[in-house]
């Protein structure tokens, strides 16, 4: 189980999702171009003292990580308020990719296109979504939860 960040706009919250892998021991791949540098510094600075126990992919691009996912024959799972399937009702395979897309606009179309599954977290009506980070945390347990990974 890999979980993958789709041009994260916001430090605070990829430095969550890299703490949420390395407590779980699930691998980030984080996706170019960030709205903030992507250094070590950066990272450090995001991710605090849990760096060096998480392993992170860097992808300069989309077209990149598409290349290492496809190449690794792992199913890409988008999280997506445009999906009518409960992340609650997927079956989770232990080599997938669980896709958050950025917190400022969620993902292009064609990275939806490229998604194998579109899951949603269903929430009241009227209510636009929940922090990605939260969602990427509540997606992953039920994930780790069905493929019987959690550490």
């Amino acid at each position: 189980m890999r979980l993958a960040l789709y041009q994260p706009d916001i430090p605070p919250n990829t430095g969550t999702m890299l703490r949420l892998g390395a407590c779980l021991g699930v691998a980030v791949d984080i996706i170019e171009p960030c709205g903030f540098p992507f250094s070590e510094h950066a990272l450090r600075r995001a991710g605090m003292d849990y760096l060096e126990h998480v392993k992170i992919g860097h992808h300069n691009s989309w077209k990149d990580f598409e290349a290492f996912r496809r190449d690794q024959g792992r199913r890409l799972i988008l999280l997506t308020t445009k999906a009518e399937q409960s992340y609650l009702d997927l079956t989770y395979l232990k080599d997938d990719i669980l896709l958050v897309g950025q917190e400022s606009a969620g993902v292009p179309d064609e990275v939806h296109k490229a998604a194998d599954e579109r899951i949603v977290i269903p929430m009241q009506p009227g209510l636009r979504s929940l922090n990605v980070a939260m969602s990427a945390a509540m997606v992953l347990g039920e994930a780790l939860r069905q493929t019987r990974e959690a550490k």
